[in-house]
């Protein structure tokens, strides 16, 4: 029997993360997927650290090549996939444990091909989460992670675009695609991601650390209202929060939280693109960036 959901997982000879980001999709309430952990020809022991978890929903696939961006191991990821929905996951992302519950509820009525959340972005030195209110069908910046479609998008799109055939970012450009197309998106009202962004993180891949999401796996795994926790951290200076309970902190800040993201967040990557109009040239960029 097919499982509801398939979560991809590109990695890239980071292994040391992938204990972590796989635990989040394995803490899930909802039970009902696969997961496919892909490498873009990966030369580590990534293989050897998914199979030590042990769960027969983890099926592992490694590139005969590195294809430099996440698109490649997706479009593998998507060719495997036996689920009715795609999500994914960074490899050095996490999920809250209502991710997928959440997003499938917004699915399931029929309809809506593609649903997103609200994710918080740990920016190096900055200080406090910073909350991501995306866009997907402004064909604005999205993260992947904070994203679920059905499998049927990606079958009509043809999957995801290699980045030197683009100006924008391949997920940017899978988001115009599904728009233009006519598929309907639809935001989810929660927090359910935590982002690490790499791009932000100088040099990251020639050190490949795992403290970070390391704290906040533990955090997610014994705190169960940290969604409310960290939403009331970020707006802790606001009247309002002395005056409500979790549930209520929930329902009435994520409103005025979206605001104030999409304020502080709007479009960072369009405007990389502005600079670098040439095709593939962002991508080389961030890469270079990050250490890759």
């Amino acid at each position: 029997m097919s499982p509801r959901v398939s979560v991809i997982i590109a990695t890239y000879n980071w292994s040391s993360v992938l204990p972590y980001s796989i635990g989040s999709v394995l803490r899930q309430t909802m039970q009902d997927f696969e997961i496919l952990v892909v490498g873009d020809g990966c030369t580590d022991d990534s293989e050897q650290v998914v199979a030590a978890i042990g769960d027969p929903r983890i099926r592992w696939f490694n590139l005969p090549a590195n294809t430099r961006h996440q698109s490649g191991p997706n479009n593998e990821g998507l060719r495997q996939a036996r689920g009715e929905f795609i999500a994914y996951l960074g490899h050095d992302d996490l999920w809250l444990p209502h991710h997928l519950e959440a997003h499938v509820a917004a699915l399931d009525p029929g309809g809506i091909a593609m649903t997103y959340s609200l994710l918080i972005s740990l920016v190096p030195e900055a200080a406090e989460p910073r909350p991501v209110r995306p866009r997907p069908q402004d064909g604005s910046w999205s993260p992947p992670s904070s994203t679920v479609h059905r499998r049927s998008v990606t079958e009509a799109l043809g999957g995801w675009r290699d980045y030197r055939e683009v100006v924008v970012p391949p997920e940017i450009d899978l988001w115009r695609r599904a728009r233009a197309a006519g598929f309907e998106f639809k935001f989810v009202p929660r927090l359910t991601a935590i982002k690490f962004p790499a791009s932000q993180r100088c040099g990251v891949y020639r050190t490949r650390p795992s403290h970070e999401q390391a704290a906040w796996s533990s955090r997610i795994a014994s705190e169960p209202d940290l969604e409310a926790t960290l939403l009331a951290e970020i707006v802790s200076g606001w009247d309002i929060v002395g005056r409500l309970n979790d549930r209520e902190l929930v329902r009435r800040l994520i409103p005025e939280l979206i605001v104030r993201a999409g304020r502080r967040l709007r479009r960072p990557l369009q405007l990389l693109a502005s600079l670098w109009p040439r095709k593939g040239a962002v991508i080389n960029s961030v890469r270079r960036f990050k250490g890759l």
